[in-house]
C-alpha cells in the first residue's frame, strides 16, 4: 500500500513546487505611432535593406575615423561610469545567485560536545552526577519546500534585475560612445573656428595697417582708423575665446577616456574627420523595443510582477523541513560505534491565519507594478521623441548646410568687391566693416552647422540603439 501511494505523493510534490502564483506577464502596448512622424521636417522614410540597422552596426563599422575609434576604445576600457555599470553587473549577478540558492537546502556538519553537572537535591539518586554528551550530525535545518512558489518568485525577481541591470550597462556604453564621438566633433569643430578666427584676425591687422599708412598721409579719417582697431579687437577677443574652448573640450574629452588622450589623435579639424556609415531607418517604430533603456524597463516591468507572485504566496502555508543523521556517545571514543547511530526528523507547518501586514505587502506589489509600467510607457514615449528630433534635424540640416553655403559664397564676394571699392577710394570703410562682420559670422555658422549634421547622425545612431 505504501509503495502504491510513493508514486503518486512524488507527483503531487513536484507539480506543487512547480506552480507559482505570480500572474502572467503581457507587454503593454507601446503608447507611440507605429511609424516615424512625417511632414516637412522629415525625410521619407523606406524599407531600405541595403544599409544595416543601427541596433546591429557596430560602433567600430559606424565611425570610420580611426582616430575616433582608438579615443573610443580607450574610454570603453578606461571611462569609470562604465566600470561602475559593469560592476553593478556583476553585483547583480551575485545576488541572483544568493536568491536561486533559496530553493536548495543548506547542508552542514555539526560536531558538539554537551557536559552538565547536576547536584545532590536535584538528582533523583540523591548524590551529585555530571553526564557528558558527544555528538556529529550531517543534516539540513529548516529548509522551506517551495511549494507555492514564494522562493522561486522572487528569484525570478531577482533575475529580471540582473537583467535589467545588464541592459542598463549595454545603454551606458551607448551612450559613453555617442558622448565621446559628440565631445570629439565639438572639439574638432572648435579647432576649425579657432582657425578661422586667427585668419580672420590675421586679415584685419593687415588690413589695420593699410589704414594706419592710409592715415598718416591724410587719405584715410580717423573714424575708419578706430573702426579697423576695433575690428582687430574683436577679432583677437574670438581667437582667446576658441582657444579656451578648445582647452576645455579636450579636458571633457580627457574625463569620458578617463585617461590623458595623445595629441596626435585629437582632431585638426572637422571637415578632415571621415563621415560615418549610413544607417537603416526603417518604416516601423517598433524596433524601439529592442533599445537597452527600453528593455531594462522592462525587465524591472517583470521584477514587479513576479514581486506578486511572492506576495501571493504569503497568504498560502509554509512548509519547513529539518532533518539530520549523525552519531552519538557518551564517550569520544564511543562516537562512531555501530550502535551510536542517531537520527531526527522534523517537519513544521505555519499556516497564516491573520496578519495585517501580508494585505498591505500584496497592495505594495501591485502599486508597484502599476508604476513599473507607466516608467516603461514613458522610457519608449523618451526614445521615440529622440528618434524624431533626430529625424527632424536630419530632414532639414542638409539645407540648411546649401543655403548657408551660397551665404558664405555671396558674403565674401561682397567683402572682395568693397574692399576693392575702398582700396580704389570709392566706397566708405563702413561698407568693407560691415562685410567683414557679415563674412565671418557667415563662416562661423556654416561651420556650425557642420557639426550639427555630424552630431545629428551621433544622435540618431544612438537613438536607434547602435553601439
Amino acid at each position: 500500500m505504501h509503495r502504491n501511494l510513493f508514486l503518486p505523493i512524488c507527483v503531487l510534490t513536484a507539480f506543487l513546487c512547480s506552480c507559482s502564483l505570480a500572474p502572467k506577464y503581457i507587454r503593454p502596448p507601446a503608447p507611440v505611432p507605429s511609424q516615424w512622424p512625417t511632414g516637412a521636417a522629415y525625410l521619407e522614410t523606406t524599407a531600405d535593406t541595403l544599409a544595416p540597422p543601427a541596433s546591429k552596426l557596430p560602433w567600430r563599422e559606424f565611425f570610420t575615423d580611426e582616430r575616433l575609434q582608438k579615443i573610443i576604445k580607450m574610454a570603453i576600457d578606461n571611462n569609470r561610469d562604465l566600470r561602475v555599470a559593469v560592476f553593478n553587473v556583476e553585483r547583480a549577478r551575485a545576488y541572483y545567485g544568493v536568491a536561486r540558492a533559496e530553493l536548495l537546502p543548506s547542508v552542514n556538519v555539526v560536531g558538539s560536545m554537551y557536559k552538565e553537572r547536576i547536584p545532590a537535591d536535584l538528582s533523583s539518586t540523591g548524590k551529585s552526577t555530571t553526564s557528558k554528551e558527544y555528538s556529529v550530525n550531517l543534516g539540513v535545518s529548516s529548509w522551506e519546500i517551495d511549494f507555492f512558489g514564494r522562493i522561486r518568485s522572487l528569484k525570478d525577481r531577482v533575475l529580471e534585475e540582473y537583467l535589467a541591470t545588464d541592459q542598463s550597462r549595454r545603454s551606458a556604453q551607448i551612450m559613453l560612445v555617442s558622448s565621446v564621438a559628440n565631445a570629439y566633433l565639438i572639439l574638432a569643430a572648435d579647432r576649425e573656428n579657432l582657425k578661422l578666427a586667427v585668419s580672420t584676425l590675421e586679415t584685419q591687422e593687415a588690413m589695420y595697417k593699410l589704414i594706419r599708412k592710409r592715415y598718416d598721409v591724410g587719405i584715410a579719417s580717423e573714424l575708419d582708423l578706430r573702426r579697423s582697431q576695433s575690428q582687430v579687437d574683436t577679432a583677437r577677443k574670438n581667437v582667446a575665446g576658441y582657444t579656451q574652448l578648445t582647452a576645455l573640450d579636450e579636458n571633457t574629452l580627457n574625463l569620458l577616456v578617463g585617461c590623458p588622450i595623445s595629441k596626435d589623435l585629437l582632431p585638426q579639424e572637422l571637415n578632415k574627420v571621415k563621415p560615418f556609415k549610413d544607417i537603416a531607418i526603417g518604416l516601423s517604430s517598433e524596433s524601439l523595443l529592442f533599445r537597452p533603456d527600453v528593455l531594462a524597463a522592462e525587465h524591472r516591468l517583470k521584477a514587479a510582477n513576479a514581486n506578486i507572485g511572492a506576495a501571493r504566496a504569503a497568504f498560502f502555508p509554509r512548509i519547513y523541513l529539518t532533518s539530520a543523521v549523525g552519531t552519538a556517545s557518551a564517550e569520544f571514543s564511543g562516537l562512531f560505534k555501530d550502535t551510536s547511530a542517531t537520527w531526527n526528523f522534523i517537519p513544521l507547518i505555519t499556516i497564516p491565519i491573520f496578519d495585517a501586514r501580508t494585505w498591505s505587502a500584496y497592495d505594495v506589489t501591485k502599486a508597484e507594478k502599476e508604476i513599473s509600467i507607466a516608467q516603461y510607457e514613458r522610457t519608449i514615449q523618451t526614445a521615440f521623441r529622440e528618434v524624431a528630433d533626430a529625424l527632424a534635424v536630419r530632414g532639414t540640416v542638409q539645407q540648411q548646410i546649401a543655403a548657408q553655403q551660397s551665404l558664405v559664397d555671396a558674403v565674401a564676394e561682397t567683402y572682395r568687391l568693397s574692399n576693392a571699392l575702398y582700396t580704389n577710394g570709392m566706397d566708405s570703410y563702413l561698407s568693407v566693416l560691415d562685410a567683414q562682420r557679415s563674412l565671418y559670422d557667415a563662416q562661423n555658422g556654416l561651420i556650425n552647422l557642420r557639426l550639427n549634421f555630424l552630431t545629428n547622425l551621433v544622435d540618431l545612431y544612438k537613438a536607434l540603439g547602435g553601439g
